[in-house]
């Protein structure tokens, strides 16, 4: 797996390892700034890429929650 230098992501991969899971995914909401963020890891290069898949489609979903 590629190095991925942001902290967020750190903290996915280790809260992976803690609870062993194969995927994590994190939302970091921010009411009163108006944002929105997502770190996903997953163990190996498949699995990362169906964290981001999945992520994506929370993001929206939670986004379209929000927005109401």
């Amino acid at each position: 797996m590629a190095f991925n230098p942001s902290p967020k992501v750190a903290e996915a991969r280790d809260l992976a390892k803690k609870y062993g899971k194969t995927k994590v995914i994190i939302f970091f909401i921010d009411d009163d700034a108006g944002t929105m963020e997502y770190a996903s890891f997953g163990k190996d290069k498949a699995m990362c890429s169906d964290a981001g898949k999945l992520a994506d489609v929370a993001y929206t979903a939670i986004y379209d929650h929000l927005a109401r």
